[in-house]
């Protein structure tokens, strides 16, 4: 009887801390990525940034380490990619979105960079967050 009781508690749980993840939520992330990618193909990464979570907390974790903080994360970007030319053509392939909760969500997918001297691609992993009405990347995991 204990077993039934704590399965039917686990399962309410689950039921209860479930949040929806509407289409407009949806949507709204799938925006910021593609003025995101827009920005970057502009080669404008401070239009590019707008798309991430302006504080010290945000991360942005890729194969040199974690780099906090959007100013640091901006500088990162300068520092990699001086030119339009370095920069590429950004396309980006989302492989899930899912929600977290009512204002987080998590999406995995796969970027890549068309440049005249080389093609280069990878994964991400992003965690959104609504701040102030607004979608923004709080973490972002590529390689």
């Amino acid at each position: 009887m204990r077993i039934i009781f704590l399965i039917v508690l686990f399962i309410s749980s689950i039921i209860i801390n479930a949040q929806p993840f509407s289409e407009k939520n949806r949507s709204a992330i799938l925006q910021v990525l593609e003025k995101q990618r827009i920005s970057w193909n502009e080669g404008n990464i401070e239009k590019y940034m707008e798309g991430y979570w302006k504080s010290d907390s945000l991360r942005f974790i890729g194969k040199s380490g974690i780099t906090y903080g959007w100013k640091a994360t901006l500088e990162r970007y300068k520092k990699a990619y001086p030119d339009k030319e370095i920069m590429g053509i950004l396309k980006f392939e989302v492989i899930t979105l899912e929600a977290i909760n009512a204002t987080t969500a998590f999406m995995i997918g796969k970027w890549g960079l068309e440049r005249k001297r080389d093609s280069v691609s990878g994964h991400f992993t992003l965690i959104w967050k609504k701040i102030n009405d607004k979608w923004l990347i709080t973490t972002d995991h590529s390689s």
